[in-house]
């Protein structure tokens, strides 16, 4: 699958912008984007992707949950490209599906789980691929350093979850990829939070 992030150099404050493709040309591939974020940048980066002929440029919109520099361009995008739109919240105007975790959603050409991970937000949610060990995580807290944190019970069980998962690669809402380490750098934040009051 190809993940190119659309707001890599961003001219305002936004989240990370990932659109993902099939690694090749197929009808049943799904154009997808995670997280819309608020730079209007990501229409110039759009207008330099291309697409197979009968495809659309955005077919899907996952949001990892509900908060303005994830989702404040939702409306103009979904009038521009009228994609489908997933998300855990029922508060945000444009949903089409909402999710409740545990879906299995086609992203590019591979399967994502969809795992609920309150913490950050109530709605938030990572999308992991068992195929190639891919998790986009949103603004999710995976890696923590400092056990000067509470953490209700829910968060603690969804990240023990995530520590089941071969993960080759994290994408976080903001900044880099992380690409090596993953398991064991989850495995370290589950000790850290592990230590840390649980509410």
């Amino acid at each position: 699958m190809k993940v190119i992030n659309l707001t890599e150099n961003p001219t305002t404050y936004t989240c990370n912008v990932y659109h993902i493709q099939g690694e090749f040309s197929s009808l049943n591939n799904l154009n997808t984007i995670i997280d819309i974020g608020r730079d209007k940048i990501i229409f110039e980066k759009l207008d330099e992707i291309s697409k197979s002929a009968g495809k659309k440029l955005i077919d899907q919109i996952v949001l990892t949950h509900n908060h303005y520099d994830h989702t404040s361009l939702l409306k103009t995008v979904k009038e521009i490209y009228s994609p489908t739109v997933y998300a855990f919240s029922p508060y945000l105007k444009g949903v089409d599906v909402l999710l409740k975790g545990g879906e299995s959603i086609l992203i590019g050409d591979k399967f994502f789980e969809v795992i609920h991970t309150p913490g950050h937000t109530q709605d938030s949610i990572c999308l992991y691929c068992s195929e190639n060990g891919f998790l986009f995580v949103g603004d999710t807290g995976v890696i923590l350093k400092s056990n000067n944190w509470s953490f209700e019970e829910n968060s603690v069980k969804s990240l023990e979850y995530l520590c089941t998962k071969n993960v080759s690669k994290i994408f976080f809402g903001h900044g880099p990829p992380l690409e090596n380490g993953c398991n064991e750098k989850l495995r370290k934040t589950l000790e850290v939070i592990h230590d840390s009051k649980v509410i």
